[in-house]
């Protein structure tokens, strides 16, 4: 890429040549880059880049009339890319508007559907499709993101049954109108979605995962096409390998008639991709085939996004897949054994903290017997966990360890989530926002449990088996997994003594020479954090079965960590070595 190319606010990046910087251009950008040089139908799309968010603060909040013209260029070439003209004429090009930050950060920030939709585009939209229903419903949903994402209308705009219902709700709140003029409302647009980049749920999400607070985010604006468009259209996300239990299998759901927001959101339930596969087989074909190459091609399990407009395929988003511990084992030891990555990746793949989840207990069989759930649904993040059931996000930060009963989860809630043991909803699919979410923290989640389980749940102890897709009164008990039943574990500890920095054994008396008990050293000095004598060869205690504990120990020259938990304390170790060369 020439020096020009990168020092350009907007990027054609469906037509760059070659790869652009992901630090500049945003995961979701780049992910169009990557699927558009390997010929898949990707809808045409340009970016705003990384800094030029980081400019608009420094602006204090307000785009550059130089920016926009920018943009304005930009939009030109999606018109003649697509043959429609932005906003207007007898074929309206609309567009999405949706963040993308350098490090992925699913559902944390803003996205804008269907803009450029007015009452004459609507108009023109109803002329070319046949299908007044179908202009309309784009333009109801798009004033109802409007509303609640630039607006910042606080009611619930997407069950309202119009336009004219949505847009009297806006003025009602906040007396502002909706522009009826696309260049207007993308400026807007545009704004928002850098603004949602220090969001409340932003900032939640980087503080729990140690992302840098400053990064900001890329926005792509992308020419929409449309999965509610007839019944030979829809949305769906696809797993290329099983998020769950990192299984090679295309894992996902299909919502005919839908857009992505609607998966997203939870509100309804979609289809699983075997509907896809038994209704529209040539259509699922195609989709499994681009799933492996993209799988291939990024050397991961890759979350992938897409549209079916009138029966033709279009692909949104591809990049590496959320999974839960169980998974992340599983999938780092497969793609070893297909040669995709080596050990050293695959120990890199695995955190310690994924580990200690992964060794958490189970559900107890044995005490559930014939125990009759309070709910049943959808495993969309396996686990158990036991505890009060509360109905908000409030609530849970209040009771840490609650478990969070909602209808369905929003971005608004990740804070709750974050405090909570586990996840229960009413609505949604395997691909909603509380089961991605849930899957990023490790949490145990089960969705779609159905109408009536937030009432007959909050307010009691309750036990979930996430794993069981099960919600039972009461407390039951756990049961520790054994490793030496699990044969991708065993390999990864086997890759992980080879590569670690350090030696793990499980008992003092497998040590030659003193062993300095941290332990004892926090007793008598009541400090959270033992210093380790100089000199010191071997160390033992519960401190140094945490990642900084292993930390400290590498970095004071300890050649041995005595642990009856050796991997997490090996991974933890191998990632401290990584960082510090």
């Amino acid at each position: 890429m020439t020096v020009g190319v990168i020092d350009s606010a907007v990027l054609r990046i469906t037509d760059l040549e070659d790869e652009p910087p992901r630090e500049l251009v945003g995961g979701k950008a780049w992910s169009l880059w990557r699927m558009s040089r390997l010929g898949l139908r990707v809808p045409p799309a340009i970016v705003i880049t990384t800094r030029s968010c980081a400019e608009y603060f420094e602006r204090g909040g307000v785009i550059s009339d130089e920016l926009f013209d920018e943009i304005r260029s930009g939009i030109e070439y999606l018109e003649r890319e697509t043959g429609r003209t932005f906003g207007a004429g007898a074929k309206p090009l609309l567009v999405s508007v949706r963040s993308g930050a350098a490090v992925s950060m699913p559902g944390m920030m803003d996205t804008i559907l269907n803009l450029g939709i007015n009452e004459t585009s609507e108009a023109a939209l109803a002329t070319e499709s046949g299908s007044p229903e179908f202009a309309a419903d784009v333009h109801r949903r798009y004033c109802a993101l409007y509303g609640k994402l630039v607006a910042g209308c606080l009611e619930d705009l997407e069950d309202l049954p119009d336009t004219a219902a949505v847009l009297g709700a806006i003025d009602a709140e906040t007396g502002e109108a909706v522009p009826q003029d696309p260049i207007e409302a993308l400026r807007n647009a545009v704004a928002a979605v850098f603004d949602s980049s220090r969001s409340r749920r932003a900032k939640a999400y980087r503080a729990h995962y140690g992302i840098p607070d400053d990064i900001g985010t890329a926005v792509t604006v992308q020419a929409m096409v449309f999965g509610n468009l007839d019944d030979d259209s829809g949305t769906g996300v696809l797993f290329t390998r099983n998020p769950l239990s990192g299984n090679r299998e295309p894992y996902g759901e299909y919502l005919p008639r839908g857009q992505g927001e609607d998966v997203v959101s939870g509100r309804v339930t979609p289809q699983p991709l075997s509907w896809l596969a038994q209704n529209r087989p040539e259509l699922h074909n195609e989709l499994t085939s681009a799933a492996d190459l993209l799988d291939r091609e990024g050397k991961d399990a890759q979350d992938i996004e897409f549209t079916v407009q009138h029966g033709m395929l279009y692909l949104l988003q591809s990049r590496p897949a959320k999974r839960t511990a169980q998974a992340a084992v599983r999938i780092a030891a497969a793609l070893v054994a297909e040669s995709a990555i080596d050990p050293a990746t695959a120990c890199a793949r695995v955190t310690a903290e994924q580990i200690r989840h992964l060794l958490r207990p189970g559900i107890d069989p044995e005490q559930v017997r014939d125990a009759a759930p309070l709910a049943t649904g959808v495993s969309a993040s396996p686990g158990y966990a036991v505890g009060l059931a509360v109905a908000t996000a409030e609530e849970a930060q209040e009771h840490p360890g609650a478990v969070l009963v909602r209808e369905s989860t929003s971005p608004e809630d990740v804070h709750g989530m974050i405090a909570a043991s586990a996840v229960v909803t009413e609505n949604g699919g395997a691909t909603s926002h509380a089961a991605v979410v849930s899957r990023a923290l490790d949490t145990p989640c089960v969705v779609g449990c159905g109408p009536g389980t937030v009432s007959g749940l909050v307010g009691r102890v309750v036990t979930v088996d996430a794993t069981g897709a099960r919600v039972f009164d009461g407390e039951i008990g756990g049961r520790i997994p054994s490793v030496d039943a699990d044969a991708d574990l065993i390999a990864l500890i086997g890759w992980a003594r080879e590569l670690a920095p350090v030696r793990v054994v499980a008992a003092a008396d497998e040590v030659d020479g003193e062993v300095f008990d941290g332990d004892g050293a926090v007793a008598r000095s009541r400090t959270e954090a033992p210093e380790i004598p100089a000199g010191t060869a071997a160390v033992r205690g519960a401190y140094f079965d945490t990642d900084a504990g292993v930390e400290a120990a590498v970095d004071a020259g300890v050649s041995v960590i005595v642990s009856t938990n050796p991997l997490p304390v090996l991974l933890a170790a191998i990632a401290h070595g990584k960082r510090t060369r």
